[in-house]
């Protein structure tokens, strides 16, 4: 575990502003390799704009971002977003079918489709094979939320990005859900996960960043 402490993302002096308004102020963090960060803090705070700020989705108005020693905006984005990966609190799928979501990492990569990772993925959620070839237009919120954890999943990232994405889910499948990432976070996945569940916050992850007006309030390590 050498590379625990290895900075992999880094906030410096980063604000962020949109029509004239504030949303981040001189955001400072380091995100280490292997941390699992909880994101709390109340509505409005900032946190979704920090997740966006994580993968280039958006550009800091002020300050720089550095992954792996170079700064975000230099990468090419869609190889960005391959090594830091973003699951949206309102999952957003494409196509007809859940297999039209499930092969989209593999054409991405010009990697020919790997079904056994699928079935395994499937196994993993403990989802029915069978919504392989469901359409998107019967799924449930849950479901939806679940299928787009896999297509993310389909080539583990270095950092997975978190937006309340069990809030659909049932008691059970959030577990199922809370336990992969874990055992993803166990095998050096960063983790950043913007939570509202007081519970899940401290469950598994070594660091509590609580968001406040726009700024960090707190970064607790919790283990």
């Amino acid at each position: 575990m050498g590379l625990k402490f290895m900075s992999l993302l880094q906030f410096s002096n980063v604000s962020f502003s949109k029509e004239g308004k504030n949303i981040l102020k001189n955001l400072n963090i380091h995100i280490e390799t292997g941390d699992y960060i909880s994101i709390v803090g109340p509505s409005g705070s900032g946190k979704s704009t920090f997740l966006k700020l994580c993968n280039n989705l958006i550009s800091p108005s002020e300050g720089n971002i550095v992954f792996n020693n170079k700064v975000l905006s230099e990468y090419n984005p869609i190889e960005l977003r391959k090594k830091i990966a973003y699951c949206f609190q309102m999952p957003y799928l494409f196509g007809d079918t859940v297999m039209d979501n499930l092969i989209f990492p593999f054409k991405i990569r010009n990697k020919k489709l790997d079904i056994n990772r699928i079935k395994y993925l499937f196994s993993l959620f403990s989802m029915d094979e069978k919504f392989i070839e469901e359409k998107i237009l019967n799924l449930s919120g849950g479901e939806k939320q679940r299928i787009v954890l896999m297509r993310t999943l389909m080539f583990n990232p270095k950092i997975l990005l978190l937006d309340e994405v069990t809030s659909a889910l049932d008691s059970e499948n959030t577990l199922i859900v809370e336990n992969i990432i874990n055992k993803l976070n166990n095998n050096e996945t960063t983790i950043l996960w913007v939570t509202h569940n007081k519970e899940q916050s401290t469950k598994y992850a070594n660091k509590l960043l609580t968001f406040e007006n726009g700024e960090i309030k707190s970064l607790e390590v919790l283990r």
